[in-house]
C-alpha cells in the first residue's frame, strides 16, 4: 500500500500506540482481526510533518521459509531454507522450476541454524531428490503401531545432477532427516558440522484444563539405521549443555575432537561408512570461523543502531540505487570508511560504546555484514544471503566439492568410506 521501512506506527484506529506502556503485544493486539476487516494506521514518515493514514483490510499473514533461491553461478543453484513449514514443500518446488528454468545443473541446500519443523515437508522434499523408492526415513517406537517408514515414490525434479547439503549445530529435526536421506542414498554430499541431534516423534495429547501434554512414542532414523538423536540419560543438565559441551571441547573447530565407537558404524546404500550417535555427521567437515567477528560488532546489530542507519542511508541514497539490479549491486557497491564511521555513531546514539581493538579486527566483516543488510533492505533475503555466502565458510567449501558430490551420486560402489 505503500508503507515504507522506517515509518513509525504512531496510531491505529485512532489509539495512540507510540506512548510509554504501549508494548509490542498492545501493538499486535490493536493491528490483528478477522481477515476482510479493516484498520486505520496513522503512520509517522521522516521528512514529512503530518502523518499519513492508512487504512487497511486485514488478510492472512504469509509465512515464508525459503529466504533464499539463486543461481551462484550458470550452472550452480542454491536455495536456504530457514524452517519446515505447512508451505516449505510448495515453496522447494517453486525454486527448483525457477532455478532448473535458469540453467541450474547442481544444487545447493542450506539447512544452516534450520531448528526443523513439519516432518512431511522434508519428507517431500526429500522425494523430489531421491528416486527408485528410496527409504527416507524410519520411525520406530516401543509399540508397533507407532513404527512408521517413508519412501520416495514419485518422480522428483531433481533425481539427476550433483546435490551438496549445508549443515552444522544449529540443524535439527526435519533438517536431519533430509541431510539424512541425501547422506545414506548416497545422492549427494553433506558438508559442514555435525548437526544438533533431535530425532524424537512427540505425540499431542490434550487435557481437560487446555494444557497439552507432549508424550515421546519414537525415534527417527536414518535410511542407514542411525539413530538421529543425541544420547541422553539422567543427568539433564549435561543434555541441555550439550552444545556449549562441543563448543568447548574443540568440536566446532577440528573434526579430529570427535571421535567415534566402531559400534555407531553404519553403511550407506552404496557402501560409504557414516556414523550414528545423534545428529548427522558431516562427510565434509568445516571448521567454525570466528576470526573475523567480535563482541562490538554483535551488539551493533543487536541494538537499533545498525538497522536505524541503514533505514537512513537508504532513505537519503534513493537516486543512488535507482534502476541499480541486484547484481549491479553487489558486484560494483562498497561500504565505504565513511558509512563505517557513521555506523559507529549510530551505535553511540543506542548506547554501544565504541570499541576500536573489535571494530579494526572486524571492519572488513562489517563491510560485508553491512552489505548484506542494506542489500536486503534495497531487494530481498535472497541479496542477503548472495553478499553474506562470500563469507560463509560452508557455503565457499561447497561450491569446490561438486566433483565429490557427482562422483558419489553417479558411482555403484563407494566402499570403502570418502576420506
Amino acid at each position: 500500500m505503500g508503507i515504507q521501512s522506517g515509518d513509525q506506527i504512531i496510531a491505529v484506529d485512532d489509539r495512540t500506540v507510540a506512548g510509554v506502556g504501549i508494548t509490542n503485544r498492545d501493538v499486535f493486539e490493536y493491528l490483528r482481526g478477522p481477515k476482510g476487516s479493516k484498520v486505520n494506521v496513522d503512520i509517522k514518515r521522516k521528512n514529512q510533518k503530518e502523518l499519513i493514514r492508512y487504512e487497511i483490510t486485514r488478510d492472512k499473514i504469509p509465512q515464508y521459509s525459503i529466504n533464499a533461491s539463486y543461481m551462484v553461478n550458470n550452472e550452480v543453484g542454491y536455495i536456504k531454507v530457514t524452517r519446515f513449514a505447512a508451505t516449505t514443500y510448495d515453496e522447494f518446488r517453486e525454486s527448483l522450476n525457477s532455478l532448473k528454468a535458469q540453467g541450474m545443473k547442481k544444487l545447493i541446500v542450506d539447512l544452516q541454524g534450520n531448528p526443523g519443523g513439519y516432518m512431511g515437508a522434508a519428507i517431500n522434499m526429500a522425494d523430489e531428490l531421491l528416486s527408485d523408492k528410496s527409504l527416507i526415513v524410519s520411525q520406530e517406537g516401543k509399540v508397533e503401531q507407532y513404527n512408521q517408514k517413508a519412501y520416495a515414490y514419485k518422480p522428483g525434479l531433481f533425481e539427476n545432477g550433483p546435490i551438496i547439503v549445508l549443515v552444522n549445530e544449529g540443524s535439527a529435526s526435519a533438517s536431519e532427516i533430509l541431510a539424512g536421506a541425501v547422506q545414506d542414498n548416497d545422492r549427494g554430499l553433506i558438508v559442514g558440522r555435525r548437526s544438533f541431534g533431535k530425532g524424537l516423534v512427540q505425540m499431542p495429547i490434550a487435557l481437560s484444563d487446555g494444557a497439552e501434554l507432549r508424550l515421546t512414542i519414537a525415534r527417527y532414523y536414518t535410511p542407514s539405521g542411525r539413530s538421529i538423536q543425541k544420547p541422553y540419560g539422567t543427568d539433564y543438565e549435561a543434555y541441555e549443555n550439550d552444545w556449549v559441551n562441543r563448543y568447548e571441547h574443540g568440536e566446532f573447530f577440528s573434526a579430529d575432537s570427535i571421535k567415534f565407537n566402531d559400534s555407531l558404524k553404519f553403511e550407506t546404500k552404496k557402501g560409504r561408512t557414516v556414523y550414528g550417535g545423534g545428529g548427522i555427521m558431516p562427510d565434509y567437515f568445516v571448521a567454525l570461523d570466528t576470526t573475523m567477528n567480535s563482541a562490538y560488532v554483535s551488539r551493533l546489530f543487536n541494538s537499533d543502531a545498525s538497522r536505524e542507519y541503514i533505514l537512513d542511508y537508504v532513505n537519503d541514497n534513493k537516486a543512488k540505487f535507482d534502476g541499480m539490479s541486484l547484481d549491479e549491486y553487489y558486484k560494483t557497491f562498497t561500504v565505504n570508511d565513511a558509512m563505517l564511521t557513521k555506523l559507529t555513531e549510530y551505535g553511540k546514539k543506542n548506547k554501544v560504546d565504541f570499541d576500536a581493538k573489535d571494530f579494526n579486527k572486524s571492519k572488513e566483516y562489517l563491510r560485508v555484514l553491512m552489505k548484506a543488510h542494506l542489500g536486503r533492505q534495497l531487494y530481498d533475503d535472497s541479496a542477503f544471503y548472495k553478499i553474506i555466502n562470500d563469507i560463509n565458510e560452508v557455503y565457499l567449501q561447497a561450491l569446490n566439492l561438486f566433483t565429490e558430490a557427482e562422483r558419489i551420486s553417479l558411482a555403484t560402489d563407494l566402499s570403502p568410506s570418502i576420506k
